[in-house]
């Protein structure tokens, strides 16, 4: 069928015949197509859409929609005849700063839709379509049965349900219910704190709202509405948030009766514009479908959880865990930094909160410094904070030593790591400029207060807290931030030309940083003194090999210091999370070891149960009956870094693809230097690979084609090559060019392409 759908894709559509055929004329008859044409990005996702034959019971095995800022999941209610549709919102939060921000600045619950149906629900039959954003099925009950098609529109944040009932069913009714204004934290909760003032219901013409003040001022407000268009029923619902005004009402309802206003048609052609093109900016395929599908529900995920104009991330993402339910505000000591990566390497900048959250907000870093040491020129990050970068009360990083210290020390340079990618990404000198270079200097500038120069003449540092293991001196999470900040300050200041008066402190610090402490068989300790002596869900201690990048694999003198520290803490794995198993994966990768990065993979996505931590059958993630958000995100990121990796200099295809996978592609996949990459792996060998350099950054190519190769651009013209090692070559290749590298005669179709299955999988979901 050439470029068009495959006979396996049509098989495939027509399994989702109850979401698509069944509720397309939902939207109305003149409602355009999604996209004209078919593509194998929309093959695969497609494929990966997830189903539900069974009633979802909460967040863990729900549907959920979002655009970043209103999130939305759907699962049963206590009562037979009712289902929630559970609202949240990424700025909806607590605004009392006299507390820490996990009590003051908190999260906060707002309440839940209810659709209650004339009958008990008795069956569903319901798909996901990640491709459209969009939640479409029936429901049948003891009465009839109800088609429905559900999305959160991209660009307003307004839910928007179509309803077709049977004649059963034609009671089905709307409804509302609030939860109490107030933190789901206990930790170190004060006696005097309160819940915010009851909400009030209200109507403003045909619109219906529950208006919620808080005590600092300001409020949130959701608004609903339902009309009708012959026999088909459309809701609207949206939640707006104000603060220190108080304009969420009229805000709210303004939405809801403009998104009534507009043709379904227009409003639906609208939302799926934006995601269809989304999915096509770069490209996966493997044999493995359980993965495949994974890797792109997490692209799903990620995309409807953050955006570059909407808050960074929080432990929920923009989705309310009703149950079970202490992380209420922002994590910075690792939760953060894992789950922003995929952003870059898939090609999605769109979606980067984090460059824009420092970039918006860096001046209230400075309140989490300790008061004696805000000079000015010093920023340091406390966790848990709000999406404001603020810590709340009067927490701080701890002061290195016995009796002050914290695990915080490290949180903003490893958050300025992920807007260092960034940079490296795009080879945008503006994010370096603007953003990375003077917030990373007084990122620094907090540990420069505590070096001292020892006996020995090296410098180190007082006690800090390893995060979530041991206190240490010389804390190596620290040391390894350290030495990457310093070294990347002075290489950022040659690129921008800026003749900085703290380059010669930077030059000392990594001249005389102290060694990391090391023993032997068990390689890098967490501090000196201090060994790994139990199991570490965190790889605080292992930054320096990943992500960081300090010690390569690719030099040979750097490999058994890697492969001792990280065997030693991969030996005991009882006390790992799901983000353990990603980042070992990761490693694996980073040190040519494939099977045993596809086999961490899988562990994690095979649902194993370790330490009470387990990806659900949405591929959200629990911890305890916490919801975690960063895990399965941080394990997409995992397969990329079999498929490609960019980093050292030295750009590899295929890097870690295990011999199971003889075949692969790639499409538009990023990487550092702002090198854009679309290879193919058959038959168990790489068959061609081509190189898009955006910014003309040096181009040293491991493209793992055994034996003879032909290099040329993308008019077929032979290209100047200089080889520099097996299957790999330096390529002089300016901004806007591309290369091609293949087998000798070959021409091969440089499309991208669903390779075949090794076998059967089921969908993410509740398949039956």
């Amino acid at each position: 069928m050439g470029d068009g759908l495959s006979r396996r894709a049509v098989l495939r559509g027509a399994s989702v015949a109850v979401g698509a055929a069944a509720l397309g004329g939902l939207w109305g008859m003149g409602a355009p197509p999604a996209f004209a044409g078919v593509s194998r990005h929309r093959e695969v996702v497609d494929d990966a859409r997830l189903v539900w034959k069974r009633l979802p019971t909460g967040w863990q095995d729900g549907p959920f929609l979002a655009n970043a800022f209103l999130g939305v999941q759907v699962y049963k209610s206590p009562q037979p005849q009712t289902l929630k549709f559970m609202l949240s919102h990424t700025q909806v939060q607590d605004q009392r700063i006299q507390w820490e921000a996990g009590i003051g600045l908190s999260r906060l619950p707002i309440g839940y839709l209810t659709l209650t149906l004339a009958g008990a629900v008795t069956g569903v039959d319901w798909a996901l379509d990640l491709w459209n954003a969009e939640l479409a099925g029936t429901i049948t009950t003891t009465q009839g049965s109800v088609a429905f098609s559900a999305y959160v529109h991209n660009d307003t944040g307004v839910l928007v349900v179509a309803l077709e009932p049977s004649a059963g069913e034609a009671t089905a009714a709307w409804g509302f219910q609030p939860l109490e204004s107030a933190t789901t934290r206990t930790v170190r909760k004060p006696p005097e704190y309160t819940a915010n003032p009851k909400p009030t219901l209200g109507t403003s013409g045909a619109t219906k709202y529950a208006e919620q003040p808080l005590h600092a001022g300001g409020g949130y407000t959701t608004a609903w509405q339902e009309t009708r268009i012959g026999t088909r029923r459309l809701f609207a619902a949206t939640v707006a948030y104000s603060f220190p005004k108080a304009t969420s009402t009229g805000d709210a309802v303004q939405k809801v009766r403009q998104t009534l206003a507009t043709r379904p048609e227009v409003l639906v052609a609208d939302h799926r514009r934006w995601w269809n093109a989304y999915y096509q900016r770069s490209f996966i395929s493997v044999p493995d479908k359980l993965i495949q599908r994974f890797y792109w529900i997490q692209l799903y995920k990620i995309a409807a959880a953050t955006r570059a104009n909407a808050p960074v991330v929080s432990e929920w993402g923009p989705w309310f865990p009703e149950v079970g339910n202490s992380w209420t505000a922002v994590w910075w000591n690792l939760n953060v930094q894992v789950t922003y990566p995929l952003v870059n390497s898939t090609n999605h900048a769109e979606l980067d909160a984090v460059t824009e959250t420092f970039r918006r907000d860096h001046a209230n870093l400075v309140q989490s410094v300790p008061p004696a040491y805000r000079d000015g020129d010093t920023y340091a990050l406390s966790h848990p904070g709000d999406w404001r970068l603020r810590p709340g009360g009067t927490r701080t990083v701890g002061i290195p030593g016995p009796t002050t210290k914290n695990d915080h020390t490290g949180n903003l340079t490893w958050g300025l790591h992920n807007v260092w990618l960034a940079y490296r990404h795009s080879m945008d000198k503006r994010i370096l400029r603007d953003v990375l270079y003077p917030t990373l200097a007084k990122a620094l500038n907090f540990y420069r207060h505590f070096l001292a120069m020892g006996d020995d003449g090296y410098l180190h540092l007082p006690m800090t807290r390893s995060p979530e293991y041991a206190d240490a001196a010389d804390c190596t999470y620290d040391l390894s931030l350290i030495r990457w900040a310093a070294r990347t300050l002075i290489e950022s200041a040659a690129t921008l030309r800026i003749d900085d008066p703290r380059i010669p402190a930077w030059r000392e610090i990594l001249a005389k940083l102290v060694p990391y402490h090391q023993t032997q068989p068990d390689g890098v300790l967490i501090g000196d003194g201090v060994p790994l002596a139990e199991s570490h869900r965190h790889f605080s201690h292992l930054l320096w090999l990943h992500p960081l990048r300090e010690k390569l694999w690719d030099r040979p003198e750097d490999r058994d210091i890697m492969i001792r520290t990280f065997t030693h803490w991969q030996s005991q794995r009882v006390n790992w999370h799901g983000y353990s198993f990603a980042a070992a994966s990761s490693m694996s990768s980073i040190m040519d070891a494939p099977e045993d990065a596809l086999a961490f993979l899988r562990f994690f996505l095979d649902r194993n149960i370790v330490h009470d931590t387990q990806l659900t059958p949405n591929t959200m993630y629990r911890e305890g009956s916490n919801f975690a958000i960063e895990s399965p995100i941080t394990a997409a990121q995992s397969l990329v870094d079999m498929m490609v990796q960019g980093a050292a200099g030295v750009l590899k295809v295929f890097p870690s693809v295990s011999a199971k996978w003889a075949e692969a592609s790639i499409s538009q996949l990023r990487t550092e230097g702002a090198f854009l990459v679309d290879a193919s792996r058959r038959d168990g060998k790489t068959e061609w690979v081509r190189v898009h350099s955006e910014a003309g950054e040096p181009l040293k190519l491991d493209h793992g084609i055994t034996g003879a190769i032909e290099v040329r651009d993308e008019w077929g013209r032979q290209l100047p090559y200089r080889a520099e090692g097996p299957h790999t070559i330096s390529v002089p290749l300016a901004a806007g060019k591309s290369v091609i590298v293949n087998r000798p005669g070959a021409r091969p179709d440089l499309k991208p392409r669903d390779v075949a299955a090794l076998e059967s999988a089921p969908a993410w979901g509740l398949p039956a």
